[in-house]
């Protein structure tokens, strides 16, 4: 009994160190991609590029995604979540030495593809360490971190009173902090080989076919948290808002998906996830749309990015766990790659978009198109028709 007592509290505890480390890469995702941002605004750099330059991260994201299965299987867990941070914590340090867009565009796949490889072996750990009693709990919790770390992010920008280089240097401190726990305190495990039977090559067309509509939240969620973090600090400057307020307004987004991320789940459970997730996508994109109405008012953004981030902020997740409703177990692991894919393109496409519109004048355009694209998926989820299960299994 004390031995299994001994073996639960090693769990939790590197449970915990897990937690950690994925509050500080969303920390560290939260504060690049505003405070870069401005400084590539102030550089003169145009909004197209500026958001281009911001896209490097989720390139960098998106080729990691590509390679993480086969570097996890040779590195171990432990090994690729300390690469994950020492990329992370490399390019932090050379940001404020180098202020040089093409070197920042390097320098942004590789914090892309350090933190890919910290998401992506983070939580498989997790699942890892989790008795199956605990883990919907225990991966929510994990995402709500992840959620509260790219909140507290813009909450460095006042720190550029004390000096360009400061946040960035503060950011630094706090990542090796991380890498040191992650070296000392968790062990060196590596996950089980699967075999190829296992891996069907028509799996991810399967679960195209089946959950297609289940997968586009992780697509909209990706375009909206780049495009929104990217962005907002440039619409914001050529509205008139000030750094002081752009860096107190970019967290309530995440403090509304925080605050009803739990709710709406259990909504969910209740009352169907295609339903929470219509009603969701209709809400939150006429939030974000009204925002460019809000003019300069500091209230009036707050509520609307308020409003808009409880009801988008679930969506990545709410859309998986629709997909696991419709989708056999055996096409799950499959439909969690393509969510991954799905983000990344999003994330992508985000700040390029929203940059190219604000390019041509269009200041209010990124919140347009963002709202219109979240409608859209509301309005189409009225007409979609769910598959009896009887197809699902085929």
């Amino acid at each position: 009994m004390s031995q299994s007592n001994s073996m639960n509290r090693s769990s939790t505890f590197h449970y915990v160190i897990l937690l950690i480390v994925i509050v500080v890469a969303g920390v560290s995702q939260g504060l690049l991609l505003p405070l870069l941002s401005i400084f590539l605004e102030q550089m003169g750099v145009s909004s197209s590029m500026n958001g281009l330059n911001a896209a490097a991260l989720y390139v960098g994201s998106f080729a990691m995604t590509l390679v993480a299965e086969r570097t996890l299987g040779m590195l171990g867990f432990k090994k690729l979540v300390s690469f994950g941070l020492v990329l992370v914590l490399g390019s932090v340090l050379l940001f404020p030495l180098v202020p040089n867009i093409i070197f920042w565009f390097i320098l942004r796949l590789l914090v892309g593809i350090g933190d890919s490889a910290v998401h992506y072996s983070a939580q498989l750990w997790v699942l890892l360490v989790t008795p199956e009693d605990k883990r919907g709990r225990n991966i929510s919790i994990y995402g709500m971190s992840y959620g509260l770390g790219f909140s507290l992010g813009p909450l460095g920008i006042p720190l550029l009173k004390l000096g360009n280089s400061v946040p960035f240097l503060i950011l630094a401190v706090i990542v090796l902090l991380a890498l040191l726990l992650v070296l000392i305190k968790l062990p060196d495990l590596k996950p089980e080989k699967m075999d190829a039977q296992q891996r069907p090559a028509g799996r991810f067309r399967r679960s195209y076919a089946l959950a297609w509509y289940a997968l586009i939240p992780a697509l909209l969620y990706g375009y909206m948290e780049s495009g929104i973090n990217s962005n907002f600090p440039v619409y914001g400057l050529r509205v008139g808002l000030s750094e002081q307020q752009i860096a107190f307004l970019l967290p309530f987004i995440g403090v509304g998906g925080l605050a009803l991320q739990l709710p709406l789940g259990m909504l969910s459970d209740r009352f169907g996830r295609k339903r929470i997730l219509i009603i969701c996508g209709i809400l939150g994109g006429l939030a974000f749309a009204f925002v460019p109405a809000a003019g300069t008012s500091t209230a009036g953004i707050l509520m609307l990015l308020m409003l808009a981030g409880g009801m988008i902020g679930s969506f990545f997740s709410l859309g998986l766990a629709y997909a696991a409703d419709i989708l056999p177990k055996l096409l799950l692991p499959a439909a969690n790659v393509i969510a991954s894919f799905h983000f990344n393109i999003g994330s992508i496409a985000g700040p390029n978009i929203g940059g190219t519109l604000m390019q041509y004048g269009w200041n209010g355009g990124m919140f347009v198109v963002l709202g219109a694209g979240f409608i859209a998926f509301g309005l189409l989820g009225t007409i979609v028709r769910k598959r009896p299960k009887s197809e699902s299994v085929l």
